[in-house]
């Protein structure tokens, strides 16, 4: 039964080794391996704090930068939309300008047609009155070859000029 219950002299040497142990560990090693993992505890807060830090800052600038975004769409819908705006402009100030030319030309075609056209009845009538002195003169020449006819032509002129 010596196995199952210890003697007397074995559980005080065991008790006096145990506290001599136990004071040179806590002598030499305890503050070292306590302080050790208060350095490991200290460490991993830190590094606890700063991948919080981090991910505040991540968020941050994540925040940034779609406001960032955000104001560059505005931008370039706002650009896009005076482009736009100044597209249509230019369109309709040559559309304008291509009527008003159009209006020009059209005007300065009819009275370039009316000058002909007045141009063409005045050589017309100088062709009518050149053709019909012609055909008198013709006529006349005819009707006016004797003596006679001649003489007849200016007693009935003479005769008309008195009734008037």
């Amino acid at each position: 039964m010596e196995l199952i219950t210890p003697g007397l002299g074995l559980l005080v040497w065991t008790t006096v080794i145990f506290l001599s142990v136990l004071f040179i560990l806590s002598k030499f090693a305890w503050k070292p391996i306590v302080s050790a993992l208060k350095e490991r505890e200290e460490f991993i807060e830190n590094a606890l704090s700063s991948a919080e830090k981090a991910k505040a800052e991540m968020a941050q600038l994540k925040a940034d930068n779609e406001l960032l975004l955000q104001e560059a769409r505005l931008e370039r819908d706002k650009m896009m939309k005076e482009a736009q705006t100044a597209s249509a402009n230019i369109i309709n100030e040559a559309k304008d300008k291509a009527n008003i030319e159009a209006a020009r030309l059209v005007e300065s075609a009819r009275q370039q047609i009316n000058n002909e056209k007045n141009a063409a009845l005045a050589e017309i009538k100088n062709v009518v009155a050149e053709t019909s002195v012609r055909i008198a003169e013709i006529i006349l020449k005819k009707s006016l070859a004797n003596d006679a006819s001649q003489k007849e032509l200016v007693e009935k002129y003479l005769s008309e000029s008195k009734l008037n």
